[in-house]
């Protein structure tokens, strides 16, 4: 049956098509795209752009997910999945550890779906008072990056905390039975704490520095298929215009998709944007400040020049 929505993002795609040629010599048999839980990508795949760019050029698409970035950017780096959605920090360690990877495009965040939070009934109320504690992160996520910024902004080292590197899971296990003092988290996780264990934020992202989120795809692929990378640009910014104005899509497909609860979806929803941008100066300047945060820590083998790794998109190219 057709429905105004499958009008509408069928004349998404076709602008996509437009503005982004994908010439007959250099396209791939198949698009392996890697998403994590979150974002606007389950109301993605309901919706069929991305499939609909990509079917008359004979070019099928394949969704691939993960729990968070760093495995989502090994595959990358092993050829397993092509293209994907990160934090700030994953592609950091990546390129770090000499992964084949380029940024591609940009979310630059609002800085409200990441931050550090404690028990409601936590004596600890300012970044300062992490002193001390054991606080939960997920290695190489952003959340690792908030947590080491927001210590920086306190006055704290490192050596100030006691580091306890956790998948989200396993992070959740632990906060609940109170065995972490805070944890640095992203949404979902970070909504649904809030809801259902009234966990108390003690810094938003906004707080403490200018987070980014980014699409990357592997450095062969991006040499091999520019078109089709720049096509899979515009079709994604296409559909992160669609999702600022449908966040009530948004949030039912999430929910359907990942059976989080609806309520915790909807806060997360409400506090994301979905613009896809290039990877400009600014942001290339924010993200070597990461880079050089890690560094300076040794928590990364070697300093990296982000900008070495960045992939020039030009919309409308």
């Amino acid at each position: 049956m057709t429905t105004r929505r499958t009008i509408l993002g069928g004349a998404l795609v076709l602008a996509a098509l437009a503005i982004s040629p994908v010439h007959a010599e250099d396209k791939p048999k198949e698009i392996r795209i890697g998403t994590q839980k979150g974002g606007f990508f389950p109301a993605v795949r309901q919706r069929h752009t991305v499939e609909d760019a990509f079917r008359p050029l004979g070019i099928e698409v394949k969704w691939v997910d993960f729990q968070f970035g760093p495995p989502l950017l090994e595959a990358i780096n092993v050829g397993s999945v092509d293209f994907g959605y990160v934090g700030d920090s994953p592609p950091i360690f990546a390129q770090a550890g000499g992964a084949k990877i380029r940024y591609v495009a940009a979310v630059k965040s609002d800085g409200q779906t990441q931050a550090i939070i404690v028990p409601q009934d936590s004596p600890i109320k300012t970044l300062a008072e992490l002193k001390g504690k054991r606080v939960a992160f997920g290695k190489g996520s952003s959340a690792h990056n908030l947590l080491v910024a927001a210590l920086e902004k306190a006055g704290l080292s490192w050596s100030d905390i006691t580091p306890a590197p956790l998948a989200p899971a396993d992070a959740t296990a632990a906060f609940v039975k109170g065995s972490v003092d805070a944890w640095s988290i992203w949404d979902p996780y970070l909504a649904l704490a809030e809801l259902k264990e009234k966990a108390r934020v003690i810094a938003f992202d906004k707080d403490v520095h200018k987070p980014n989120a980014f699409y990357i795809a592997g450095s062969d692929f991006v040499e091999k298929y520019p078109s089709v990378v720049a096509r899979l640009n515009a079709v994604f910014a296409s559909e992160g215009k669609w999702a600022d104005a449908h966040h009530e899509e948004v949030t039912k497909a999430q929910a359907e998709a990942t059976g989080v609860d609806i309520e915790a979806i909807r806060r997360f929803v409400d506090r994301s944007n979905y613009r896809v941008v290039p990877v400009d100066d600014e942001i290339i300047k924010s993200q070597q400040a990461v880079a050089d945060r890690f560094a300076k820590l040794g928590l990364i083998p070697k300093p990296v020049k982000v900008s070495d790794i960045v992939w020039k998109w030009t919309p409308g190219s």
